[in-house]
């Protein structure tokens, strides 16, 4: 019998991880204690929603809550470009460091004001590492020209395209690609050649696409995350809920 394989998958979600996805870290790591294996993280960084990154972190002495976030070079970017593509800009870290000690604990500002990473989802991924969360896990990136060639085919997705300067992550409809602005509105772009290399998932083919690479036995899914995923499409994996948490979409700050 094969070693297990225990997977969990989660976007960039912020500075400091949400406190759902420390929730995945620690049901894999209890899960890997009873059955042994390896821990995969599926890092979904081809995700382009900026509200991913959202840090919600509460001030040390009034415990007032403040949504704190990553500046963007401009709106196209902001709203399409992916997550491993919308850039760090150059004096962000430092202005978002001196309000940092008002949130966590000097040792965690440090490890921030450490971080070198030219992109969003690099910085978080780096971040994550720093703080421990990932030591020893392999990761797999959702970005990664390599992981999207040897992964399987799939009919509705996402391609990486050039648009007003940007790299952006366009809806494949039919003979069109789309960028959702909002509601009912959304901008059309010409179908443009590509190759699977510019191809992501989409919510509803995410978790085949990215079985046909990890060829995973067991996965951690969120709360949400369970209800949506078409676990028959993967019969051969054991679907484990991850364990509960408190303030969940609140940012994971230890000894803040």
């Amino acid at each position: 019998m094969s070693s297990p394989i225990i997977c969990l998958g989660q976007q960039p979600c912020g500075i400091f991880p949400r406190r759902f996805l420390f929730a995945k870290f620690q049901t894999a790591r209890r899960l890997q204690q009873e059955i042994g294996g390896e821990i995969v993280f599926f890092y979904h960084d081809s995700d382009h929603d900026p509200r991913e990154t959202v840090t919600i972190l509460r001030d040390r002495h009034t415990g007032e809550e403040r949504r704190l976030n990553f500046d963007f070079a401009n709106k196209t970017q902001k709203l399409f470009s992916p997550l491993f593509a919308k850039r760090v800009l150059g004096d962000w870290q430092q202005k978002m460091a001196r309000q940092l000690h008002q949130y966590v604990a000097a040792p965690l500002a440090e490890v921030f004001e450490q971080v070198k990473a030219d992109n969003v989802a690099d910085f978080c991924l780096q971040m994550y590492d720093r703080m421990g969360l990932t030591t020893g896990m392999r990761i797999v990136r959702s970005g990664d020209p390599e992981v999207r060639s040897r992964a399987n085919d799939i009919e509705d997705y996402f391609v990486d395209v050039q648009h007003e300067g940007e790299l952006v992550r366009a809806r494949r409809d039919g003979e069109r690609l789309r960028l959702h602005k909002g509601g009912n509105a959304f901008i059309d772009l010409p179908m443009q050649p590509h190759d699977k290399t510019q191809i992501s998932p989409t919510r509803d083919t995410r978790l085949r696409w990215m079985q046909s690479v990890i060829s995973c036995t067991h996965y951690v899914a969120g709360a949400g995350e369970i209800q949506y995923l078409n676990t028959a499409e993967a019969p051969d994996v054991q679907f484990v809920t991850r364990d509960a948490i408190s303030e969940s979409d609140r940012a994971y700050v230890p000894d803040a």
